[in-house]
């Protein structure tokens, strides 16, 4: 049924998990919802991807870990998180019970890790997809995966035989071609694909003469990444089969209305909602209009729709 009074359809289908509307929570913004449960109708979102799980817990980096920039977010958390079976007991239950698709995202050291991840979880209830985190900036190891086609279309295979969730695949822009790493998840049996994470970068306090970052480096989000990831957005479209996610400087209607466009079948908000906690609401509550001004019924009327295009490749 729409999410609103138009009677514009807004599900989407990625692969085998289906949304009742395009509209998710990005991993490490929500935290695990319950912090904006005051602010926002969870209820009404498409899906919500909690702050990435690992294995074992893991501390993160050293502090400082986010610094502001003049467009965006610099952040080296880490991966700071209590591990799987926290999630699972303590988590898990709370998200289950709120209506949106919980996709939950995962990071392993190697694909070993990534394997005992999925099938831990395939034990598990209240989960209605997994994302493949191979491509955090933050840490070493297994975001090795996101760089390397060969890699990735291992680490996606192997967790698609070893559990029957739909599998997004995250994938990160600091590579020559990310068309090349897109089409080996598509290949491994991935349901759709989620670009981008965030870019490599770093800031400088040069009265220290030292970096901001306690890890010197961190990943780039917010407004600054929102062109590298429509171009990646458009690119991928055009290279595989599976639906795709768009994710980076979302904040308003029309970021997500060109993604949209672009070639997305879903958007993810993520450093929007740390300066304002509705944005995914807002955004939300303008979509129906937004597609009736294109003449459109459905989301899927729009998907990958843009028109006027110059060079090809």
């Amino acid at each position: 049924m729409p999410d609103n009074q138009t009677g514009v359809r807004l599900e989407t289908q990625l692969g085998r998990l289906r949304l009742t509307n395009p509209i998710v929570a990005a991993s490490g913004t929500f935290g695990y919802a319950r912090e904006m449960a005051g602010l926002v109708d969870l209820a009404r979102l498409g899906g919500i991807v909690p702050k990435t799980i690992t294995l074992l817990p893991r501390e993160g980096n050293p502090p400082p870990r986010t610094v502001e920039t003049a467009a965006g977010l610099l952040n080296s958390i880490g991966l700071d998180n209590d591990g799987v079976e926290t999630f699972v007991a303590r988590q898990l239950p709370y998200l289950a019970s709120l209506g949106p698709a919980v996709i939950v995202s995962i990071a392993g050291k190697n694909a070993d890790e990534f394997v005992r991840l999925a099938e831990r979880l395939q034990q598990a209830e209240g989960i209605d997809s997994l994302e493949l985190n191979v491509s955090c900036p933050n840490v070493s190891g297994g975001t090795d995966f996101g760089a390397d086609a060969a890699l990735c279309e291992r680490v996606v295979a192997s967790v698609r035989r070893a559990c029957s969730y739909p599998i997004l695949a995250k994938l990160t822009p600091n590579v020559t071609s990310v068309v090349d790493i897109a089409r080996a998840a598509e290949a491994a049996g991935a349901d759709a694909i989620t670009l981008i994470n965030t870019c490599l970068g770093m800031a400088v306090d040069w009265r220290r003469r030292r970096p901001v970052l306690g890890n010197v480096l961190g990943g780039l989000s917010g407004p600054a990444i929102k062109p590298i990831a429509l171009r990646i957005v458009y690119q991928a479209a055009r290279a595989v089969n599976v639906p795709l996610v768009g994710v980076g400087g979302i904040a308003s209607i029309d970021d997500a209305m060109e993604f949209f466009l672009a070639g997305a079948a879903a958007v993810q908000v993520g450093t929007a909602s740390f300066y304002d906690p509705t944005a995914t609401m807002r955004i939300l509550d303008a979509l129906p209009d937004a597609l009736a001004k294109l003449g459109a019924g459905s989301l899927a009327e729009v998907v990958g729709t843009l028109e006027g295009l110059g060079i090809r490749d």
